[in-house]
């Protein structure tokens, strides 16, 4: 993405979300980049929805969802793996088709940058990336993230095992 990046607003999750969460969680797709390997019933999402409070320090962990300029959801980002001792977490991003290739993931990474340094005050971000899927290097790399570790045989897609690159940012 060259030139200016689009305007993201994150905000928290909402009952009307049920169905962005049920197809983004659901897309088998979408399995090999993350933790997920079995899909959610839209019961178990709507129980997500309904009791998370929001609270990294209570869920170790928070979703929000990222609208473009026009109210949109383009897709969600959480923080992970929230270690309040160290003060760090694990990011990680999707967005939906249709508005990929557009900036929004530079966007809306930028924007839980400033609210994990200014709201949460952690000390670092980190990301566990596909050594493969150079678009999320790339974009990890263009929002300041280094890699600091190569991960061997890190992830499994049910097939075959991929490296993985351990990429951080200090903030």
């Amino acid at each position: 993405m060259h030139g200016k990046l689009p305007i993201v607003r994150l905000r928290a999750l909402e009952p009307e979300d049920l169905d962005t969460l049920y197809g983004i969680e659901n897309d088998m797709s979408l399995w090999n980049d993350g933790v997920t390997s079995v899909p959610y019933s839209r019961y178990v999402l709507y129980d997500y929805i309904a009791n998370t409070s929001n609270d990294i320090y209570a869920d170790r962990q928070v979703r929000m969802m990222i609208e473009n300029a026009e109210h949109e959801v383009v897709g969600i980002v959480d923080l992970i793996n929230f270690d309040p001792k160290h003060l760090r977490a694990e990011i990680g991003i999707v967005i939906k088709r249709g508005f990929r290739n557009m900036g929004f993931a530079q966007s809306a990474v930028n924007r839980i940058k400033d609210y994990s340094l200014n709201i949460l005050h952690l000390h670092q971000l980190y990301a566990c990336v596909d050594k493969d899927n150079q678009q999320s290097v790339r974009l990890f790399e263009h929002c300041g993230f280094t890699r600091s570790n190569e991960l061997k045989d890190w992830l499994f897609d049910g097939k075959k095992y991929h490296d993985a690159l351990f990429m951080q940012l200090f903030l």
